[in-house]
This record gives structure tokens, sequence and C-alpha cells, in this order.
């Protein structure tokens, strides 16, 4: 196997990252790994060691920004994910004693922009969650072997998709990986396992667990079976574990709704920015968010101490001396 391979089983085997992690980092060091085999006339571990310099390094970062005929030019944030790669590789190589010292920590990388979290205002998802309670309240027990009974899990499982990822945060990936063991409903708790195989509690709220708990009964109705412990905690209409299609599929559909007064992307990533920014708003300790959402420091959590403009109004009206008296000086 190849120095990059093995990288790629590290990460995939040891470090546990996620399969779309996997693929994101294979990509960029296969790109790597062509530019720097160019005019070689083959693949070889030796240019590979003998390209991780910090010039060579740069001019790679230069051919990344401009683009090429295979290539269109990438942005200065794409090009910062494959240099943050290379350093990865870079850091792994000097462990095993390829390398004497990191050369992409020297590099440089392009300035990127930073992009604020896009997320839901607190009253459109009220009205949504209000609006769709009728897939809770509606009966668990159908038949599925009709279109109605069918359409009817389909909603309660969509409903719960959308519950579960705005209340607790969890990633895309996490929430598909989720197991009925997973939920503690006794402490009232789901147990998630995040990114680097590391496992955290996330309190759950009592309508979530009766969420849940009635979903789970929908489940057994619809595939006919006992399920175990074991079992995926969410599952489609053909009885099988989520996949990310589907749950983006899911979301996009709950939230497309134009009464609810929802623009730009629906995605499960912008729950997960929404819930972790109307907690700040709420006063929660940025410490107890991050632990939450599974970030490995408190850096990647810092993005959310953004306030929304009619926040920023509100603490500025109480707290400013000249807005609390009309903008005039004195009392």
């Amino acid at each position: 196997m190849s120095l990059i391979d093995n990288y790629i089983s590290y990460v995939s085997g040891v470090r546990r990252y996620s399969p779309r992690t996997v693929s994101v980092y294979s990509e960029c060091l296969s790109r790597f790994a062509s530019f720097a085999m160019e005019g070689t006339g083959g693949a070889d571990d030796s240019v590979i060691l003998s390209s991780l310099t910090p010039g060579f390094l740069r001019s790679y970062e230069v051919h990344l920004l401009e683009g090429d005929p295979e290539h269109e030019k990438l942005s200065p944030r794409t090009v910062c994910l494959h240099m943050s790669v290379i350093s990865g590789f870079c850091r792994y190589l000097i462990r095993t004693g390829m390398l004497k010292g990191n050369p992409a920590a020297v590099s440089g990388r392009p300035k990127a922009g930073k992009r604020l979290p896009v997320f839901y205002r607190g009253e459109s998802m009220d009205t949504y969650f209000l609006e769709t309670e009728y897939s809770v309240s509606s009966p668990w027990d159908l038949d599925y072997s009709t279109k109605a009974g069918m359409d009817a899990y389909k909603a309660r499982l969509r409903r719960l998709i959308v519950s579960m990822l705005y209340s607790t945060g969890v990633r895309r990936s996490e929430l598909i990986s989720l197991d009925i063991k997973s939920a503690d409903f006794s402490r009232q708790v789901l147990h998630v396992r995040g990114k680097g195989d590391k496992m955290r509690e996330i309190p759950l709220t009592s309508s979530l667990c009766n969420e849940i708990c009635l979903y789970l009964l929908a489940a057994e109705s619809m595939t006919g079976c006992k399920r175990a412990g074991d079992d995926p905690l969410l599952i489609s209409e053909k009885g099988l574990r989520l996949y990310p299609v589907y749950v983006d599929r899911a979301v996009k559909r709950e939230l497309g709704d134009n009464s609810l007064g929802i623009t730009g992307r629906k995605s499960p990533h912008v729950l997960r920015h929404t819930i972790a920014t109307q907690l700040l708003d709420d006063g929660a300790d940025l410490n107890a968010i991050k632990e939450m959402l599974g970030h490995s420091s408190l850096a990647a959590t810092q993005v959310y101490t953004h306030t929304t403009i009619g926040k920023l109004k509100s603490i500025y009206n109480n707290a400013h001396p000249r807005a609390k008296n009309g903008g005039k000086n004195g009392d």
C-alpha cells in the first residue's frame, strides 16, 4: 500500500472518521498526488515525500486557486481545506518517522472570509412544530399496507427527523447511526457516537421522548416484527436504516412550506446551527453547547457567538447609556 493509502486506512480505521470525511481526505490527497506525479511517469512514494516542501506546497496552492483545463479553480476556503488535509497527512508521516517536519504548517494559507452560520428564526420553527403536530398525534397502529397508512408513517418519520436534528443538534451522520438503545428514556438522554468515535450524552425533552416512543410503536407496526436495541432507531418505509440523501430530502420537504417564512438553504446542518444560536441567545454556557454539539475545541463553537440583529438591538437599547434616554446626553 502507498503512504496515502496507509493514511486513509488510519483515519478510517483508527481515527474512525466518518465515511464522508474519509472520502474528502482521499479526494484531496489523490489530487495532490496527481499534481506531484505530473511528468514523473508513475506513482512513487519517494516522489510524494520529495514534494512535501514549503515551496512545492505554495506552488500547489497557486495551482488550486488558478485551476487547470481538467479542474475548475477553487475558492480560498476550499483551498484551505485541501491544505489542512495535506497538513494532517504530514503530521501522520512525522509520527511514522517518514518526515522530520510539517512543511504545510509554514507554507501559508489563502485568506478566506469568515461565514456566519445560517440559522432559522425561532418563530418559524415554532410554527412548523405547531402545524405538524398532527403527525405525532395520529394513530400509530394503522394499516401500513395502504397508501394512506404508509403516507402517515413517512410524515411521522420526517417530523421526527426535524425534531431530533433541531432539539439535539446532532450531525446528520450521527442521527443516521443511532440505534434504539441510544435513547435512554428513564434518564431522558441520547447516547451519541460522534467524530473520532467519541461518545457524548445529550438531554432529551419529555415531548421528544414521547415523540420517539410513538414513532417506535409505528415502526414496529409498519415492519410487523419486534425490534431489538441494536436495530436502527430511524428506518425508512422499506425497514432499512436511513441514508444521507433521505434525511436531506426529509428536511427540505418539511421546511419547504412558504407559510413558515423559511428562506435559503434547508439542511440538517442549518438546524444544528439554529439550536446552537438559540441556546446562546437564551444565555446558555458556551462550554455546555460545545459538549452538546460534540466539538473537539471551543474555537469551533465560538462561531455561534454572533447575535441576530434583533438581539443586538435589544442589548443596545437596554444597556447603552445614550440609547436608554433617547440619544440625549445626561440623565
